[in-house]
């Protein structure tokens, strides 16, 4: 990381480990979903992660104080609760916060399954896109166990052309996309899912471990909105 960059984020990275002091985060191994889940507040380097692109998937605001770009794995249980999370996030801040899917597959449906959600995009714009990728985390109980069948359904059923969409689904041409947006995240330092990094004006700082609970997200938020 360049000098500059550090100099941005280590301040907000102390901002939310004050937002965090006294919730009772620990450091452990992954938790049962719904606890507490750990985050570290180093500076790793994200030269590599882009700050929000005209292409980018997102819910709110684009041109929100606070911005959330969450590297997420359809397949993954803690990105499933994290995705709910953000729902309410979003919502709560009423256009002062915007959301950001990137990929960052893991388990080894993920990758078809984020091929489909690009597809879904590109015949519905935005708007399918987050239908499409709502429609994925309610119904698949993660790790692997979402049959590939349902994705065509899915399509169908938030109105997308099934045929369009199941010749864009075969010919894997946003696997190119996603292995970059996995690329990126890997290179910031990023272990595992959810992978989050939060941009406050010039700032930026990651959410480093996992599915922070409402609570968490809201301190940080709120203290981002104060000191950007």
């Amino acid at each position: 990381m360049n000098k500059g960059n550090q100099s941005l984020a280590i301040p907000l990275a102390i901002i939310f480990a004050g937002a965090l002091v006294g919730f009772g985060i620990y450091w452990s191994g992954r938790p049962t979903p719904g606890a507490p889940v750990q985050t570290a507040v180093t500076a790793p380097s994200l030269d590599s992660i882009k700050p929000i692109q005209p292409t980018d998937h997102v819910l709110g605001n684009p041109n929100a104080k606070v911005v959330i770009i969450e590297y997420s794995d359809t397949e993954c249980p803690y990105c499933k609760i994290f995705h709910s999370t953000l729902h309410q996030i979003v919502n709560d801040y009423n256009g002062q916060v915007a959301w950001v899917f990137r990929h960052f597959p893991v388990h080894q449906r993920s990758v078809k399954e984020g091929q489909a959600l690009e597809c879904a995009a590109e015949l519905g714009g935005n708007n399918a896109f987050w239908q499409y990728v709502d429609k994925v985390f309610s119904t698949t109980n993660s790790n692997d166990s979402l049959d590939p069948a349902l994705l065509p359904q899915f399509a169908t059923a938030i109105g997308l052309d099934s045929a369009k969409f199941n010749d864009c689904l075969a010919s894997d041409k946003y696997v190119s996309k996603i292995n970059a947006d996995r690329d990126a995240v890997v290179a910031a330092g990023a272990e595992g899912t959810p992978y989050s990094i939060v941009f406050a004006g010039s700032q930026k700082a990651p959410i480093t471990q996992g599915a922070l609970p409402y609570d968490a997200m809201k301190n940080i938020i709120d203290a981002a909105l104060k000191n950007s």
